[in-house]
């Protein structure tokens, strides 16, 4: 069951977060400082920058708790301890494992997934979860058995705290376990701390001419849970200018990753920042498919122009 590490160019989260960058880090990592510190990913999400930085050290930064909480998961067990629990949690819910049984086992196939056969056992394991209230390792385990099996992978909890996303269609397939397996040898390889601030309240006291910040924050002229009810607004948007304009001013590094246009939006707000700022900052044009680098070309299909601004 246990899967050995498979040696990749990145590291690949084992967290489906929304935005992440890892079809990205081709592009952005080359425009990084060689000479990094302490790397400070003060937008981490499911750590994508964070691990595979050139760094001495990272500081991992989300203002969702349950986000750092599972990444301390992934920090303090150890890889075969974790993929036994894991384990222990499928059995007593039956949920699927089709890469030791196959689709025909589930009465199921690739094509229509695995919901049909998982939904009332994902259902019970979310019940168990919702009624958890100590945020322990024990909590923290399930959630990410959660994870796992619900929709997109993805992390959504409702105004009252409860987990509420539903069944998804895989299971914790040998993809998955690759993932996870080659997330946590590395991030228990790697010297880093983790923290969960708002990005406003995150102090740059300590921060020094070695270190640098990398900020990855909901974008505002996009669609994504994260944005519903407010959870990133024009307010917090200004914030974040002024926060790295301080940066900049106390002479320390740093890289924002945004977009300037999608689907017909223009952020108004970067763009006068940007211009405020010529001479000063950097806007590295990124391929926003993905594929090949290319730091100067927008892409046609979509109307997007993904960014990265540094000021060095």
């Amino acid at each position: 069951m246990y899967m050995s590490q498979i040696t990749t160019n990145y590291i690949q989260s084992p967290l489906n977060y929304t935005g992440g960058k890892y079809k990205l880090l081709s592009q952005i990592l080359p425009l990084f400082p060689q000479d990094i510190n302490t790397f400070v990913d003060v937008f981490c999400g499911g750590g994508n920058v964070g691990i595979n930085a050139n760094c001495q050290q990272v500081i991992f930064n989300d203002i969702d708790k349950n986000v750092i909480g599972i990444l301390k998961l992934f920090k303090n067990v150890p890889i075969n301890k974790l993929i036994c629990d894991i384990m222990r949690i499928i059995n007593e819910y039956g949920l699927s494992m089709v890469c030791e049984y196959g689709y025909e086992y589930y009465n199921c196939n690739s094509s229509a997934g695995l919901g049909n056969y998982n939904k009332q056992p994902f259902l019970k394991l979310r019940e168990y979860f919702n009624t958890l209230k100590r945020k322990d390792k024990y909590y923290y385990i399930h959630l990410y058995v959660l994870i796992i099996y619900a929709f997109n992978n993805q992390i959504r909890f409702n105004s009252k705290g409860e987990y509420n996303l539903p069944v998804g269609k895989r299971d914790f397939n040998s993809d998955m376990q690759m993932k996870l397996n080659n997330f946590v040898v590395k991030l228990q390889e790697k010297k880093c701390s983790f923290v969960s601030h708002d990005f406003r309240y995150f102090t740059s006291q300590k921060l020094t001419l070695q270190d640098f910040v990398y900020a990855d924050p909901p974008y505002l002229i996009t669609c994504a849970t994260y944005n519903e009810n407010e959870g990133w607004n024009i307010q917090k948007e200004k914030c974040l200018y002024k926060y790295l304009d301080s940066l900049n001013e106390q002479h320390i590094r740093f890289a924002l990753s945004n977009v300037l246009s999608s689907k017909g939006k223009t952020n108004e707000i970067l763009k006068v920042w940007l211009n405020e700022h010529v001479g000063d900052y950097v806007c590295h044009h990124l391929d926003y498919n993905y594929s090949n680098s290319n730091y100067h070309t927008i892409d046609r299909n979509t109307g997007s122009d993904e960014v990265l601004v540094t000021n060095y």
